[in-house]
């Protein structure tokens, strides 16, 4: 029974405490969401984390570049970018803006900070901030960069910046050697890492950056029918044929207060007008209350696309207690609306005494026109495009066509003329528009919008593109008019053909997502040119395709969630496009280096030290690193031949690796031959140092770790060389039952060993020789190490001459093979029994 009641007791001892500690637990959670907003208060912390990515540290080599891909939702509160890397720089002391790291900032696509050089506008030389983001300016079709910092610690807010996919790049030298094929890229590497997290609100219906916002969803219906003092019975309503949707709402708010709506625009619209009907004040005093009619009350609304405005900082706003605020041709998405009372007639103290709060009722409308109308009236024609993909395609390569049973689906290529509108619309009476819809995925952001026209004739037309919405003659993105009058100055506009009879122009990296193409022409009548004008749309991954001086490249972001192509320009080109010329085709001037005539018969001349080595090989009967040398020389030739622009017999990758892997292969070849080992022997070793020094070939040719290495390599053949030599000749002291009692006699003969040993290596080598040789590759390691991209041409030619001149000295250095084992002292033993021999047939012949 005790024994019962103890475990009972037991038992409720474990419950009480277990309750106890659930308790403190739940109480203690509860108080510390209290205490981070979760219960009330300013909501700074009222935040769940969304999505957080860490990366490790990852090294950029000059001009190489990397981009990170970050997503935000529209219910992101902030992002914060912690960023660590290797770089010191001091803003007042740098270089040439081309070699400084820098990070780039770009909405909805990869940035690209070297398309032009007139992108440079966009580098702020200054150390970024939280403060360098803010403002309407869009960055879709802009881009900042910045110097890179040693430590980066930023935290944007969504009333910084606007959500979607946003691109970071990390660039380590720009410009249009950047894409192109070097032997050698010298200079400054650095490391970066860090961390990117993303926080968004607990409720949808909070936003802000603290999450204490309240937003209220406006939707739009298509049955509204708008009161007789609204939208519907002004003359604003310029879209006499649209269909409108849209809604009111009733509300109050307080004189010192505002409010914030959300509205979705999911199709390309015409309009947007928001209005305030019945607006009043209600003032209540302590001792009674009065209404007075707020005929004279300014009702501020502050308009902006993707983020909520604030007084200082919006797209759109206007006092619509009166006229409306009209939104002409907005973009697709979310649009946020602040309602804000302002200028009251009543003075501060009277506010003070009193309680005011303005009731307003907020109407909007959406006007659209019909599926395949567009225009003011709705009278000009618009075209959805439908995506064909390529019947050979690249990564995501794919041609636009008009959804139309005017023109066929057969060919890439479409004619204008039964597409165009006839009417004006009520713009002018002399042109119109036509409008072409097509949907580019988010995924294919690293692409290019190609837009190509041909005609027999004169082309007439102009134009406009502009992202999530129609285009006008003062709203676009990019514009091409004729050769003198386009957006070519643009970062992301480049223009190839700019005829009078034919016009072709990229959009580089176009945000993925809806863009309208917008073709302003004249208007057809019955005495119009009957001359074809045919046009092509299509999505390609490098621009010209790398205009022919390269090869189109595709790779993925940090993230690995977007594929974006760059061109891998050849020798004699760079730039993004592979369109600007480095080295002249008749090699007389290269544009980047003075005397480049000078600096390639430098460079394809020195490798006629090679002659040195191969000259003593072939009259030393070696064949094979005679045949070694000759190949090694020639082959280095003909890729230096290839790198400064002259003659490619093969392609540039395959004679990189020929000239790299022949070149290790000399060197090691060179250690293996002073060995006097037997054929087989060698054989073996140069069969595994064939296939080590290929793969260090093929990986990371241009290492500069790759000199120790090689050496370290001939070395170790030379050493295993020696040995096999060794244990071929002499045999090992035996250490027999013996070895105790002839302690004496075995230590005399290791000492004999040593000493032959060093006699025999001795007179193995010519010293003076291989000092002369290891001094020759002591310069050929300098002239690796202090190569850079301007002084290249310099330091690898005499890389060339010191490398060949080293394997000749060491080649010289050999001398016959002396075995000094054999060379046996005379035994004392033996002269004297040949002194008694001689003494004792003397005395026989004397007797």
């Amino acid at each position: 029974m005790f024994l019962i009641l103890g475990h009972s007791c037991s038992n409720l001892f474990l419950v009480v405490v277990v309750l106890s500690a659930t308790c403190f637990y739940s109480c203690w959670v509860l108080y510390g969401e209290q205490v981070q907003g979760g219960g009330g208060g300013d909501g700074q912390h009222n935040t769940v984390t969304l999505s957080s990515f860490i990366y490790t540290t990852t090294v950029l080599r000059p001009y190489q570049w990397r981009y990170i891909s970050v997503d935000l939702p529209l219910w992101f509160s902030s992002v914060t970018i912690a960023l660590e890397s290797s770089v010191g720089i001091d803003l007042k002391r740098f270089g040439k803006v081309s070699t400084l790291p820098m990070l780039c900032f770009r909405e909805g696509s990869p940035p690209l900070p070297d398309v032009y050089n007139t992108s440079y506008t966009g580098l702020v030389l200054d150390y970024i901030s939280n403060s360098s983001f803010g403002g309407s300016e869009d960055l879709q079709i802009v881009e900042k960069c910045y110097p890179m910092q040693k430590t980066i610690s930023l935290m944007l807010t969504n009333e910084q910046i606007r959500p979607g996919i946003w691109y970071f790049g990390l660039f380590n030298g720009i410009g249009p050697i950047r894409t192109q094929s070097k032997m050698i890229n010298r200079g400054h590497s650095y490391s970066f890492s860090g961390n990117i997290t993303v926080e968004g609100c607990r409720n949808s219906a909070v936003l802000g950056k603290f999450c204490n916002q309240t937003v209220s969803l406006l939707s739009c219906l298509d049955t509204y029918i708008s009161p007789e003092n609204g939208i519907g019975s002004q003359s604003y309503r310029t879209a006499v044929n649209a269909t409108p949707c849209g809604g009111t709402e009733n509300s109050c708010l307080d004189v010192a207060g505002s409010k914030v709506y959300s509205l979705d625009v999911v199709s390309i619209a015409e309009e947007l007008i928001i209005t305030a009907l019945n607006v009043t004040s209600t003032q209540s005093r302590h001792s009674n209350g009065t209404i007075s009619r707020g005929s004279g009350i300014t009702l501020m609304c502050y308009v902006r696309h993707g983020a909520i405005p604030l007084p200082q900082l919006y797209d759109y706003s206007a006092d619509i207690n009166g006229p409306p605020l009209v939104i002409p041709l907005p973009r697709l998405g979310r649009w946020y609306i602040r309602i804000q009372p302002a200028n009251l007639s009543e003075s501060t103290v009277v506010i003070q005494e009193m309680s005011t709060a303005i009731c307003y009722s907020l109407e909007w409308q959406v006007l659209q026109c019909p599926a395949d109308k567009a225009g003011l009236n709705c009278t000009t024609a618009k075209y959805t495009l439908q995506t064909f993909l390529k019947k050979s395609p690249s990564v995501f390569a794919s041609d636009y066509l008009p959804i139309s049973g005017k023109v066929s689906s057969d060919s890439a290529n479409f004619p204008l003329g039964p597409l165009l509108s006839n009417s004006s619309g009520g713009e002018m009476t002399n042109y119109t528009w036509t409008f072409f819809l097509l949907d580019i995925p988010d995924a294919a952001a690293g692409g290019n919008i190609h837009v190509h026209l041909t005609s027999e004739a004169k082309i007439s037309g102009e134009i406009y593109a502009r992202y999530g919405g129609f285009p006008s003659l003062s709203n676009w993105d990019y514009f091409y008019a004729n050769s003198t009058s386009n957006s070519n100055g643009s970062m992301f506009f480049k223009i190839y053909d700019a005829s009078d009879k034919s016009v072709s122009f990229y959009i580089i990296y176009p945000r993925g997502g809806t863009w309208c193409l917008g073709l302003r022409h004249p208007i057809l009548n019955g005495h119009s040119s009957t001359t074809e004008t045919i046009m092509s749309i299509s999505l390609e991954r490098c621009p010209e395709t790398c205009s022919s001086h390269g090869q189109c490249k595709h790779e993925l972001d940090a993230n690995g969630l977007t594929l974006y192509s760059f061109c891998d320009c050849n020798r004699r080109y760079g730039g993004f496009d592979c369109s600007i010329e480095l080295v002249s085709s008749s090699g007389r001037v290269l544009k980047t280096h003075v005397g480049h005539m000078w600096q390639s018969i430098s460079l394809i001349a020195s490798n006629a030290a090679a002659l040195l080595p191969a000259y003593w090989a072939l009259r030393h009967k070696a064949f094979a690193e005679w045949v070694l040398y000759t190949s090694s020389g020639i082959s280095s030739g003909l890729y230096h031949a290839c790198d400064v622009g002259t003659w490619c017999p093969l392609t540039f990758h395959v004679l990189q690796f020929m000239d790299f892997w022949l070149s290790f292969m000399a060197v090691v070849s060179t250690f293996v031959y002073l060995a006097a080992i037997d054929e087989v022997s060698k054989r073996t070793i140069h069969t595994v140092v064939a296939i080590v020094t290929a793969l260090m070939a093929e990986s990371g040719p241009t290492r500069s770790s790759n000199i120790i290495l090689v050496v370290a390599i001939g070395t170790l053949g030379l050493v295993i060389g020696f040995l096999i030599e060794f244990f071929t000749h002499h045999r090992w002291i035996s250490f027999s039952a013996e070895l105790c009692l002839n302690m004496l006699n075995r230590w005399q003969t290791v000492k004999a060993w040593i000493h032959n040993f060093i006699r025999s290596l001795l007179k193995r080598f010519r010293w003076g020789f291989i000092l002369a040789g290891f001094i020759a590759l002591a310069m050929a390691a300098i002239s690796w190490r202090l190569e850079t991209s301007q002084t290249y041409w310099i330091w690898h030619s005499l890389w060339h001459v010191s490398i060949y001149t080293s394997s000749f000295l060491f080649l010289c250095s050999k001398a016959a093979a002396v075995n000094c084992e054999n060379e046996q002292p005379r035994s004392e033993n033996y002269e004297l029994a040949r002194q008694n021999s001689f003494t004792g047939s003397n005395e026989r012949d004397g007797r």
